[in-house]
């Protein structure tokens, strides 16, 4: 299984950017997938999620502001950003759930940083 993040970046408060997960050995579209995020010395903490029936699930701190969706015939899976704060500065995980057994696969991380 790989899990290939992209779209991070340097953007001004208040800007958008949309991450990108492009997947490989598990299906967005059968399994939960899900956006996590890690600023430095935090811990990991969910954004979003999204299940098989396509019901997506947020976080308090990014209802309102991001999105998250799904590609089937990419298999790839978006967070849509906007209204980026400087407290969403972080590394941006991308995580595959897969139903039938329960495994979590993690991608490498995308560095997104916000500035006042």
């Amino acid at each position: 299984v790989q899990l290939q993040a992209s779209g991070g970046g340097l953007v001004q408060a208040g800007g958008s950017l949309r991450l990108s997960c492009a997947a490989s050995g598990i299906s967005v579209r059968s399994n939960t997938m899900g956006w996590y995020r890690q600023a430095p010395g935090m811990q990991r903490e969910l954004v979003a999620a999204i299940i098989t029936n396509g019901l997506t699930n947020y976080s308090d701190f990014v209802k309102g502001r991001f999105t998250i969706s799904r590609d089937n015939g990419k298999n790839t899976v978006y967070l849509q950003m906007n209204g980026l704060k400087p407290e969403d500065t972080a590394v941006y995980y991308c995580n595959g759930l897969r139903r039938t057994t329960l495994q979590n696969y993690w991608g490498q991380g995308t560095l997104v940083t916000v500035s006042s």
